[in-house]
């Protein structure tokens, strides 16, 4: 095989592994009672109806973020999934205390907008959720919170400490121009964050006898290493299944977009999608 006939069964089978569709949708929320966001990867393979993973952004980022700083659709590309990457703005995906309720609209409302616009699964067993940094927290709020709605759940490097690392940033830096200031965090949480309504680990003891697998992973120089390996000794004292590991890395995309690649195969084995 010549070298350019090498090259071009190379773009070949690179471009039959990306065949997909993306989709920008523009919806209104009753429950935010605005207009808001979402990207949508089709599968143009496999038979419908298909199996959805929800996939949650951090802090600051948008519903753009996953397809424009890691290769999420072409490590998607093999498995026949809806990937929904909504925005989640500054929220933390739970029913803020001041302000609207995130947990209700991302685990209920858009379900049932991406259930009715495309040709997705209904069951909890044709859901997945996962997430990273505020959206790994998301994720763990959402899937515990509505066990009867997801089958699976991961966080990359979530922001299991409900705030309290970016109040003690704000402390340290005290910018009172900058995006995280404490009365945002009070807005969220309220005084006391611990509420069974924020904190996953209450939502897990509450429906322990039937909740979807976990995967926990974060990196070794990740600033919220220590609050992940609380939540998880958390987990491991209250007899909680799970899975969690550590990788070398720090809170970036270069992290992500490798370990999201586990993270799919993890899901698409609970979602009933064949080992790829």
């Amino acid at each position: 095989m010549s070298c350019a006939e090498w090259l071009a069964k190379r773009l070949q089978n690179n471009y039959c592994r990306i065949l997909m569709s993306l989709h920008t949708i523009h919806w209104s929320s009753k429950i935010l009672g605005k207009q808001t966001t979402v990207r949508v990867i089709y599968p143009e393979s496999g038979t419908p109806p298909f199996p959805v993973l929800y996939l949650l952004h951090g802090l600051s980022d948008d519903s753009s973020s996953w397809c424009r700083n890691s290769r999420i659709e072409v490590h998607a590309a093999p498995f026949p999934m809806i990937v929904v990457m909504p925005d989640g703005y500054r929220g933390f995906y739970t029913d803020n205390e001041q302000g609207p309720a995130y947990a209700r609209h991302f685990a209920v409302e858009l379900p049932n907008f991406i259930e009715r616009t495309f040709q997705a699964r209904t069951d909890r067993d044709g859901r997945a959720i996962g997430g990273l940094s505020m959206g790994g927290y998301g994720a763990l709020r959402l899937g515990l919170g509505h066990p009867d709605s997801f089958c699976s759940i991961h966080s990359h490097s979530g922001a299991l400490d409900r705030g309290a690392t970016v109040l003690r940033m704000w402390q340290e830096n005290q910018d009172p121009d900058g995006p995280n200031r404490p009365e945002e965090i009070l807005r969220i949480f309220g005084s006391n964050p611990l509420l069974a309504s924020h904190d996953p680990l209450e939502l897990a003891k509450k429906s322990r006898e039937d909740l979807p697998a976990i995967l926990i992973d974060c990196g070794t120089e990740d600033f919220l290493l220590q609050a992940n390996r609380d939540f998880v000794a958390a987990l491991q004292a209250e007899k909680i299944p799970h899975t969690y590991v550590e990788h070398p890395g720090g809170h970036d995309w270069n992290y992500w977009d490798t370990h999201i690649q586990e993270a799919l195969r993890f899901h698409a084995s609970h979602l009933g999608i064949p080992a790829q």
